[in-house]
């Protein structure tokens, strides 16, 4: 089984942080960033049914499926994502906080892939992530809260 896991600091308290990975209106403002999709229906509810819609390509609508499953705020979020609402390969993201000395330590874990084909979208999934992580969530944090910046 494939999976990538992305930890990146941020100069923020964690409530800060999980504001903007959790409120819709920021999280469409980061998640957009480098080839991410919009979220549409996203809220930070146990049992929230909730889509990504991103660019379609050759063999991909462009819409993923998703669905919270468990909250504890401000620490943790665990939701499923499933690339086809026609397959059965469900993948488990999941964001950790925590705080550290300088800030919040935000981690993106997302399981689950299987096969050379699950190889390969955790590969392209975990580059986009990256590029969120380190410029979308800065971004927003940024104009959030700009005396921190």
């Amino acid at each position: 089984m494939t999976e990538y896991m992305i930890a990146h600091d941020y100069s923020y308290p964690i409530e800060d942080v999980w504001k903007v990975l959790t409120d819709p209106t920021y999280v469409r403002q980061w998640t957009t960033t480098g080839q991410g999709g919009r979220p549409e229906g996203f809220e930070p509810t146990v049992g929230t049914e909730f889509t990504f819609v991103g660019k379609p390509t050759m063999g991909w609508a462009g819409v993923v499926y998703c669905k919270v499953i468990a909250i504890d705020a401000p620490r943790s979020m665990v939701y499923t994502w499933k690339g086809d609402e026609d397959t059965d390969n469900v993948t488990t993201v999941t964001y950790t906080l925590e705080q550290v000395p300088t800030g919040t330590r935000f981690t993106w874990h997302h399981t689950g892939f299987t096969g050379l084909g699950g190889f390969a979208m955790a590969k392209l999934l975990g580059n986009v992530r990256r590029k969120m992580l380190a410029e979308g969530v800065p971004g927003v944090l940024a104009a959030y809260r700009p005396e921190q910046a």
